[in-house]
C-alpha cells in the first residue's frame, strides 16, 4: 500500500489530491493542514468526518489526518512521530502574500496588492515564514521518514512567479521572492538527499483560497490535479532537482 502524505490538505490543491488518491483504495493518504475546519462551530471531530465525507473516504484505514501549522517548529517535530515508510510526499500549502490593506473585489485589483510601493516587511516576512522557511523545515523533518532505499517523491508546488527567467512584468515581490527562495531550497535537497526524487512543479494559475477572487485564466483545482497525476507518477531521478509545468514542460529558474 503506497503512503502518500499531502499538505494543504484542507482545501484548494491539496485536498484535490487527497479526493483523487484516495480514489485508488490501495493508497493510504496521511492528509495535513493547519485546521480542517469548515466553519468556526465545528469540533475537531465534526470537522474530520466533514472532510472524510467531502473527499470520498468511505474505506477504513484509507485516510489519517494530521493538524501542523508549518510556522510551528514544535508541532513539526512531534506531530510525525508515527509516520514512515512514506512513497510520496506533495507539498501545497502556503500562502499568496497579498496585502490585506488593499481591497481586492475583482481580478485586476489582485496586482495592486503586490505592487513594490504596497509591499509590507510584515506580510512578506510572514509569507517567507510560511512559504520558505515553513516548507523548509516540515521537509527537513520529512526525509527521515521516506521508505527506506530511495526512489520516494517528493514534489513541492511551485510557481512561474518564482521564476526569475519568466518574470516579464514585474510586481509581485513577496509572492515571488518566497517561491523563487523555495526553489533555491529543493534544489539543496535534491543534492543533499539524492535517495529521494525532488521536483518542483507549477500546476498552473488555479482557482483556490489564496486569492478571494477568481484571476483570469484560473482553472479548478480538479483540472489542475487531473493534469499533475501522471507528471508525478513519471517523474524519476533524472528529474530530480527540477521544474515543471503541469504538463511536464521545463520551467527556466
Amino acid at each position: 500500500m503506497p503512503n502518500i502524505l499531502i499538505t494543504g490538505a484542507g482545501s484548494g490543491l491539496g485536498k484535490a489530491f487527497v479526493t483523487a488518491y484516495l480514489k485508488d483504495p490501495d493508497n493510504f493518504v496521511l492528509a495535513v493542514d493547519r485546521r480542517f475546519l469548515s466553519s468556526p462551530a465545528q469540533d475537531d471531530l465534526e470537522a474530520a468526518d466533514v472532510y472524510r465525507k467531502n473527499v470520498g473516504n468511505d474505506k477504513p484505514n484509507t485516510l489519517r489526518m494530521y493538524t501542523v501549522d508549518v510556522r510551528d517548529e514544535t508541532q513539526i517535530s512531534t506531530q510525525f512521530e508515527d509516520v514512515k515508510d512514506v512513497d510520496l510526499v506533495i507539498h501545497s500549502a502556503g500562502v499568496r502574500g497579498l496585502e490585506h490593506s488593499v481591497s481586492i473585489m475583482r481580478s485586476s485589483d489582485v496586482a495592486k496588492a503586490e505592487t513594490m510601493d504596497a509591499v509590507t516587511a510584515e506580510t512578506m516576512t510572514d509569507t517567507f515564514h510560511i512559504n520558505t522557511v515553513g516548507t523548509f523545515l516540515l521537509l527537513r523533518s520529512l526525509i527521515p521518514k521516506l521508505r527506506p532505499g530511495g526512489g520516494s517523491k517528493i514534489i513541492v508546488m511551485g510557481s512561474r512567479m518564482g521564476s526569475m527567467g519568466s518574470n516579464t512584468t514585474g510586481g509581485g515581490y513577496t509572492y515571488r521572492a518566497s517561491k523563487a527562495a523555495l526553489n533555491a531550497i529543493v534544489k539543496s535537497f535534491s543534492i543533499d538527499s539524492p535517495e529521494a526524487v525532488f521536483a518542483i512543479v507549477h500546476p498552473g494559475r488555479v482557482e483556490s483560497g489564496l486569492v478571494a477572487v477568481k484571476e483570469d485564466g484560473a482553472i479548478s483545482a480538479e483540472e489542475s490535479v487531473g493534469d499533475l497525476l501522471g507528471l508525478i507518477w513519471r517523474l524519476g531521478k533524472e528529474d530530480s532537482g527540477k521544474f515543471f509545468d503541469r504538463f511536464g514542460e521545463k520551467v527556466p529558474w
